[in-house]
């Protein structure tokens, strides 16, 4: 049902319900970088008002994945080798400093739920049977919930939520990167697994070494 006049607080919760479809049909590929986002259209689609969808389209372009345009219209971020390379960047920064807070910070349970994700992580297929270049939509969520999870020791909330606004990002230029030979130069799964392995050793040092190593691999092969 479409909200009505004056009821804020519903259509507070009716954007955020816009905002995940969104984000999700443009994570999902299902909205190419680049494509503009017509508000008649989606207004239509997603049975919301004007201001709710602007709403939204505001939050997808603050966490980077809308951007807007002239005449106040947004589109899907469109993608290039100097964008990357920022985020690539920004990536280390951010990721880099929630692992040490993490490390500093996590309890006995924070390793727990890492170790479990890594474990989902390490039997869930990384490759399509039918399509072997591309990576399964199951791996992506497991892998997303892996670096979710070895993150989730920090306590500093705003440093958690930009790290997930940046592997959004960067899951974005994966969905839409044209897909790479298998690199039989190194092995994620045993990136993971030290990068793991350090930090419930809590060697910080370490840890965050290896997962700015770990970005940067993962970046370049994207390139």
């Amino acid at each position: 049902m479409t909200e009505g006049a004056g009821s804020a607080p519903i259509a507070t919760t009716r954007s955020a319900v816009v905002f995940e479809a969104i984000r999700a049909e443009i994570l999902g590929g299902l909205l190419k970088p680049g494509a503009r986002l017509p508000f008649a259209k989606l207004v239509e689609k997603y049975d919301c008002s004007m201001g709710t969808l602007r709403e939204a389209l505001q939050r997808l372009a603050e966490i980077g994945l809308v951007e807007s345009f002239a005449q106040q219209g947004f589109r899907v971020v469109r993608l290039s080798d100097e964008d990357l390379a920022d985020l690539t960047e920004a990536r280390i920064d951010i990721e880099v400093a929630a692992l040490r807070h993490a490390v500093r910070e996590g309890d006995i349970a924070w390793e727990g739920a890492a170790v479990a994700s890594l474990h989902v992580l390490e039997r869930t297929p990384r490759h399509d049977e039918t399509s072997p270049d591309h990576l399964t939509e199951e791996w992506a969520v497991a892998h997303a919930a892996f670096h979710h999870a070895l993150l989730s020791g920090c306590r500093n909330r705003r440093l958690l939520n930009v790290a997930a606004q940046f592997r959004d990002a960067a899951e974005l230029y994966r969905r839409w990167s044209v897909p790479p030979s298998r690199d039989t130069a190194r092995d994620p799964d045993e990136e993971h697994r030290a990068i793991l392995k350090a930090a419930v050793d809590r060697d910080e040092e370490l840890a965050c070494r290896l997962l700015r190593e770990h970005i940067e691999k993962a970046a370049s092969h994207l390139e």
